[in-house]
């Protein structure tokens, strides 16, 4: 089921803390971008169909990362594109957005997204792991 952009962008808000809706949309547009360079095939395609229309055009976006990113260089790419964002406050916007995917994607599709990401990732979505 294809969530509403209200209702995405609402749990990015809460779980960011955001003050205002532009900078919850701005933290959900940078994770989803940098997300999506990292997903391919149908496991982008499948994710892509649960998230909202505008957010889900910024998944698919033709870039693709050269290598994945380690969880923690995920983070820094991320807290370049966000103003005045440091490394700490970049992992709470990442997870703040990642841990909304997570609820938008059912749990074999979580799985798969997960097999192609580097070890780590689990914890950003806010969905640790058995080891």
């Amino acid at each position: 089921m294809t969530l509403r952009r209200e209702v995405f962008l609402d749990h990015v808000k809460e779980r960011g803390e955001y003050g205002t809706a532009e900078e919850a949309e701005h933290a959900a547009r940078v994770v989803l971008a940098l997300l999506g360079a990292h997903l391919v095939g149908d496991v982008r395609a499948h994710l892509a169909a649960r998230l909202p229309e505008g957010y889900a055009l910024i998944l698919l976006n033709p870039l693709q990362s050269a290598k994945p990113l380690l969880p923690e260089q995920f983070v820094r790419a991320a807290a370049a594109w966000i103003e005045g964002a440091t490394e700490q406050t970049a992992a709470w916007d990442v997870s703040a957005v990642l841990s909304t995917v997570a609820d938008a994607a059912d749990v074999d599709l979580l799985e798969q997204i997960l097999l192609q990401l580097p070890a780590g990732y689990d914890l950003l979505f806010g969905r640790p792991q058995p080891t």
